[in-house]
Order: C-alpha cells, then structure tokens, then sequence
C-alpha cells in the first residue's frame, strides 16, 4: 500500500498498526511524535491503529543533548 511519510510517498506491506509501521521503518518508538491525517496520534492509541492506504504522516524523533 502507499502512504507519504515525512512528505516522501513509501510502498508499505498491508495490515500495519503503527507500532509495526516504525519497526518497518527501522524507527525506535522510544523519543518519537507522530502526526496522521494532520492529527497527532496518542502513544496509547498506537498498537490499535492500523495504517490505511493514503494516509499521511509526519513522524518527529526527538534527540536529546546538551
């Protein structure tokens, strides 16, 4: 399926929650914020949500340092 990931269009396998869609993507879930549909996507609600075709995400790892 197609979805735009960061403003690139990626080819996924079907049937991903968002949890396996960052395992696919080679993401740690750990520092991440993720936006769907131009909403921002709960951490909570992640393994419940599954990946449709055309949607869009903006997905933010957050890096610490000082």
């Amino acid at each position: 399926m197609t979805v735009t990931i960061n403003g690139e269009r990626r080819e996924i396998p079907d049937g991903l929650n968002i949890i396996a869609l960052l395992e696919h993507l080679g993401m740690s879930n750990g520092r991440v914020a993720i936006e769907r549909n131009l909403d921002i996507l709960p951490r909570a609600r992640w393994q419940e949500t599954q990946v449709e075709s055309n949607d869009s995400f903006e997905i933010v790892h957050f890096v610490g340092g000082g």
